[in-house]
Parts: structure tokens; sequence; C-alpha cells
């Protein structure tokens, strides 16, 4: 009896991995893409600039507001990785100034990124991003750790 308990169980972990995503696929690599329901939102990929004062660091995205919207406070991405790791990206919250979008980095604390969850959704690098909390409305980042290189969304 044990075993065949133990057998069902196993052949169930087998089942659910080798379960394949058939949703939408982003047609660009390294590029997160908001998803709502089958349609895939890509977010606004641009260089942020730095602007350095003393030993803080700000980095600074043009416009008031991000091209990619979503009216989800937990919304969730998808991503075909290529040569950006998607599980070293980190999410903040933008603040809007001077009609632009910055995120201020002071030189002894490290804004708090925003929690997410980061899994793999098949072997050939496609991956699925999700908001591990409620999102206020506002412009937010995800971005490479170590890298100017921002993907931009906003929430409404």
């Amino acid at each position: 009896m044990l075993c065949r308990i133990l057998w069902l169980g196993l052949a169930a972990v087998f089942a659910a991995a080798a379960q394949k995503y058939d949703g939408p696929r982003p047609p660009k690599p390294d590029v997160p893409y908001l998803k709502h329901a089958d349609t895939l939102i890509p977010t606004e990929a641009v260089m942020a600039k730095e602007e350095k004062k003393k030993d803080d660091t700000t980095y600074v995205i043009d416009g008031a507001n991000s091209t990619a919207k979503t009216p989800l406070a937990s919304p969730i991405f998808l991503m075909q990785a290529g040569k950006v790791a998607p599980d070293k990206l980190a999410l903040y919250k933008l603040e809007i100034k001077s009609g632009r979008r910055e995120i201020f980095f002071p030189a002894r604390k490290s804004p708090q990124a925003i929690r997410i969850v980061v899994t793999k959704l098949s072997s050939d690098g496609l991956w699925k991003i999700e908001v591990d909390e409620s999102l206020e409305p506002g412009e937010y980042s995800l971005s490479p750790e170590g890298s100017a290189q921002v993907f931009c969304f906003q929430v409404f």
C-alpha cells in the first residue's frame, strides 16, 4: 500500500514537471512583458542616466510616465532570457521629479527593492516574474543588478 502511494505521488510530480507552458510567448528576448490574459505588453526598455553627487547616485529616466501601463496591482511578467538573467532583476518604485522618473541610491544604503518571485517556465529560457505584493499606482522599474538598463512600467 505504501509503495502504491509513493508511486502515485512520484507519478504526479513527474506529470507536473512534464507540463509545458502553452500561453503567449515574448516576441523579443531580454525584455520583460506585462501579461494581460493572452496579451503581452512590452515594458519600456531604456538606459537610465547616472547622476552623481558626492557619493550618492541618482538614476534618471526621461519622461514622467512610462509607455507600458497596467491596471494590475500585482502584475505578472514573461521574459525570454538571453543576455539578461531574470533572476538578477530587482523591482523599484520611481519618483517623478521635474518631468522625469528618478531613483536615488544614497552612498550608505540602497533603496529597498520590492519583492518579486522569479520562476523558470521552460527549458528554452522562458521565465515568469511575479510581484509578491500589491503595488500602489505609480511608476516602477525592473533593473538587472549592476546595470543602468531599466524596464519601466506604470500601474494606474
